[in-house]
């Protein structure tokens, strides 16, 4: 109890110290809720934290100062502030605020999404754009991810000859990602073909991405960090331990082959074994495996969770359901399975996933960037060491850019319209500027592909006793905003 009651004074003191010495030193800080002595304001921020840090958005203004615990944070909420941090002060905030749970995983500093700006990270950056994210790489591996998203269209068919059996679409989806992931990194499929093996891998992935995302005393009164008093980083070392084992079981095996044959599989693997080779470049076993950690959840879990919110919003609004099957009929028919190649001619269906990334990006909140010197944004000063959110959720439903924000209408995107590939702000849900998601280009082709072949191979309806409009579309908030009651339809 004393221990507990020491910590706290100390905590108390600091605080005080840092906000009156802050007050003194800054001329014009993002207004914002004023909060509650010590605590700030950590009780307005619920669950929900993309909600939440909307609806301070709306009484403050686009770019907030608020107060967490010990900790000031700023946040931005409209296409100006993202401009502002994402691309006229890109180089300013190119780093990582890294939160405390991050670093239980096994040499965080190694990673591509929370690594710092410099060169550690360009030298991941590149390797992933050259050996995985080129178009020449991506059309060389056209067949690969038809072929995964042919198995999963036969796995979906055993399920039509028991008339009326649910399937899980996240789950389905997730294993085929998963095995397209390890296909491009490690040429070997994760999951059996029954995707019963896919349910572990799923778990790990999301129970990593769940607890990054809570909300953490530790990251709020950093002087306390070490009690991890509400046991996150507990919680989420065996999941990281787990991935590197079962990474380290397909490295085992790689060096070996590699000894004894002289041939190369050519995939992204192979590929970082030979950076491991060279004096000076950085890479070894330990630091390629949470790199590869990163590609997977970030491959696996934001692909599966586009393409279950898709199918939701498409169920919901069986008109639009087939206004999407009837392009795809008229411009394909049912003859062949859908094509990469074939995507151009849909775009329908392209207007579809566009609309479901605006209202559901994967990440609602782009991870935290850190500004490395004070910066004058829009007026106000943001200073060094500032840890800065940008709020893609709530920009994707800002109604001065949006008519209609809530509705589910691909028909916006018909037209000239907004594109994800960061240059449009009021449309940003893979970030923009240095930072943006790599994997944009693989994630896109596997959406698209997956999406359009389940519509084209299937009639679906949700099971009986549920309606488009008794659909449960909750959210569940992590590092990524997944449907918190997985879709279940039928298809047929």
């Amino acid at each position: 109890m004393g221990l507990y009651l020491l910590l706290f004074g100390i905590t108390l003191f600091w605080f005080f110290f840092k906000t009156y010495l802050h007050r003194s030193q800054t001329t014009k800080l993002p207004p914002g809720p004023t909060g509650l002595p010590i605590v700030g304001s950590l009780l307005q921020i619920g669950p929900q934290v993309h909600e939440s840090l909307a609806k301070l958005a709306k009484l403050h203004g686009p770019l907030i100062t608020l107060r967490l615990g010990s900790i000031t944070t700023r946040v931005a909420s409209s296409p100006e502030t993202a401009k502002e941090i994402l691309q006229k002060h890109d180089q300013n905030f190119s780093d990582r605020h890294v939160p405390d749970v991050i670093t239980a995983q096994p040499n965080p500093e190694a990673t591509l999404g929370w690594v710092p700006g410099d060169h550690r990270w360009r030298n991941r950056r590149r390797i992933c754009s050259t050996q995985m994210f080129t178009t020449h790489k991506l059309d060389s591996l056209q067949h690969l991810r038809h072929q995964k998203a042919q198995e999963l269209v036969l796995h979906i068919k055993k399920h039509c000859s028991s008339d009326g059996v649910p399937v899980d679409i996240g789950r389905v989806v997730f294993a085929t990602t998963l095995n397209l992931i390890s296909n491009t990194i490690f040429s070997i499929d994760m999951v059996d073909p029954e995707f019963e093996s896919a349910q572990e891998f799923k778990d790990l992935v999301w129970r990593i991405m769940e607890d990054a995302g809570k909300p953490n005393l530790s990251d709020y009164f950093p002087v306390i960090k070490w009690l991890d008093l509400q046991g996150v980083k507990r919680h989420i070392r065996p999941s990281y331990r787990r991935l590197h084992e079962i990474f380290d079981e397909v490295i085992d095996k790689r060096l070996k082959d590699r000894v004894l044959d002289s041939s190369r599989s050519g995939d992204f693997l192979d590929a970082l074994l030979d950076q491991c080779e060279e004096d000076g470049s950085g890479f070894n076993r330990q630091t390629i495996k949470p790199l590869i950690l990163d590609l997977f959840i970030a491959g696996s879990d934001t692909s599966a969770i586009t393409t279950e919110w898709a199918m939701a919003e498409l169920l919901r609004n069986p008109h639009t359901m087939q206004k999407a099957r009837n392009e795809i009929m008229q411009k394909i028919g049912t003859n062949r399975l859908v094509k990469e190649s074939d995507i151009d001619q849909l775009p329908y269906l392209q207007a579809v996933l566009k609309e479901t990334i605006r209202l559901h990006p994967a990440a609602p909140l782009m991870l935290p960037h850190k500004a490395r010197n004070d910066a004058e944004l829009l007026g106000f000063t943001i200073p060094k060491g500032t840890q800065v959110f940008v709020n893609a959720w709530s920009i994707g439903r800002d109604p001065k850019y949006w008519e209609n924000p809530l509705g589910f209408l691909p028909e916006r995107f018909l037209g000239p319209s907004p594109d994800y590939k960061g240059r449009d702000f009021e449309y940003v849900p893979f970030g923009s500027g240095r930072r943006m998601c790599p994997g944009l280009p693989l994630a896109i082709r596997m959406v698209h592909l997956m999406l359009a072949s389940i519509i084209q191979a299937f009639s679906w309806r949700l099971p009986d006793g549920t309606t488009p409009e008794s659909l449960d579309m909750q959210e569940q908030f992590g590092v990524t905003l997944k449907k918190a009651v997985p879709l279940c339809a039928i298809p047929s």
